[in-house]
């Protein structure tokens, strides 16, 4: 089976999507029972950086032309002479062109794709932005709707985000299909010399405990309420916030440094591969407060590590991390944030270790990205007929 995914960028600064991808696609190929290759398409200057991690043909197209919607007539004349050598188009998010294009030309070339939808449809975008909601509005009824009637499936990552979406916009018709989501095993390391460098490279870390926000730097994902609950979290006076991710940060940064705790908050910017994994090992708890969180890679990432998370109870996946005891829930709002950071200040040594075994549990039980690529293989294999079993995934290692 022949697998095109299209995605506008490959960029990790774009969040949780595009490591997603990268690691279910990376899975799907550990199937012992299928004969299956994968290419990439997306909107990205060729021979750039991140097209290096990723283990299969990526057909960069160039930037193309028209800002945010990354219009590409490039990658449009691309996708319309070489889709039919695919059996099947996975695509990666709307609201953008490359989605409009993959759709009319699979449609064009009898070319079936399924669609991940990656949260854009939570009702917290239409409420905190009106006016674009209105142009979204005229959008999908001349064409996003069409994008996902058309499709031979239109996937969740959970059965939260699947329900949230269906009151968005009218008309709505599609073939809705919930796949687990998750993330590889964290990579093994003989030592804790990788979290030693983290914390020498984060200048006043030192030694103290400290928790981690790790993620985009964007106004839904609530940082601003993190950093107030973190200032009147007394019983955490020794412990740090070290917050790391891509995005604009001056005015965050601004309203740290006006804090009575600004010795004790780090913003060090992105982390990726073994900073990444070496920040997450070494923090006492993840912390994700966000208005609007269709899954949270790092959630997952986290609890393979062993970390519990405390997040909110707008992260899709807050009834996995609850029903099995690897965090703590609470509203996306200061008094919710506020509890999340008292009920981990107030655990004893022993309550937090347990916590951390709830936290590795969790991941095994829910988002372990095996049982994700075996669900996708399957639909897959149901939408071209290529599969006459059951594929069979074998387990594999992170980098």
């Amino acid at each position: 089976m022949r697998i095109l995914y299209v995605l506008r960028t490959l960029d990790p600064a774009w969040g949780g999507p595009v490591e997603g991808h990268r690691r279910m696609s990376e899975a799907v190929m550990t199937c012992k029972n299928c004969d299956l290759s994968i290419e990439i398409a997306c909107s990205d200057e060729p021979n750039t950086d991140w097209h290096s991690k990723w283990q299969f043909p990526v057909h960069a197209l160039g930037a193309g032309g028209l800002g945010k919607y990354g219009y590409n007539a490039k990658l449009w004349r691309w996708l319309n002479a070489e889709i039919t050598r695919f059996d099947v188009v996975v695509i990666s998010s709307i609201w953008l062109f490359h989605s409009f294009a993959a759709r009319a030309a699979a449609i064009k070339a009898k070319v079936p794709y399924i669609l991940y939808v990656h949260g854009a449809l939570d009702p917290w975008f239409k409420k905190h932005y009106p006016v674009k909601h209105l142009k979204k509005a005229l959008y999908w009824k001349l064409i996003e709707a069409r994008v996902f009637r058309d499709a031979a499936a239109v996937v969740f990552t959970t059965e939260e985000e699947r329900l949230l979406a269906r009151n968005a916009y009218h008309p709505y018709v599609c073939k809705e299909r919930v796949i687990s989501y998750g993330t590889a095993s964290p990579p093994d390391t003989a030592t804790n010399e990788p979290q030693q460098q983290f914390r020498r490279a984060v200048k006043g870390l030192g030694e103290s405990p400290y928790l981690l926000y790790l993620g985009r730097l964007h106004e839904k994902k609530g940082i601003d309420l993190l950093l107030k609950s973190f200032e009147v979290q007394l019983p955490l006076a020794e412990t740090h916030l070290v917050i790391a991710g891509p995005g604009e940060s001056h005015a965050l940064q601004r309203d740290a440094r006006a804090s009575i705790a600004a010795d004790r908050i780090h913003f060090i910017g992105p982390v990726y591969s073994d900073k990444k994994w070496a920040a997450l090992r070494g923090a006492d708890a993840l912390v994700l407060p966000s208005h609007a969180e269709n899954f949270g890679i790092s959630v997952a990432e986290a609890l393979g590590c062993g970390v519990p998370v405390l997040i909110s109870n707008k992260v899709n996946i807050w009834r996995e991390v609850q029903s099995t005891g690897a965090g703590f829930i609470n509203n996306d709002d200061l008094a919710g944030t506020t509890r999340s950071l008292g009920q981990w200040a107030s655990l004893s040594p022993d309550a937090k270790s347990k916590m951390r075994s709830a936290a590795r549990l969790c991941f095994e039980q829910h988002f372990d990205i095996q049982r994700g690529a075996h669900e996708l293989l399957s639909l897959l294999g149901a939408i071209t007929r290529r599969f006459p079993v059951t594929p069979r995934i074998v387990s594999t290692t992170s980098e």
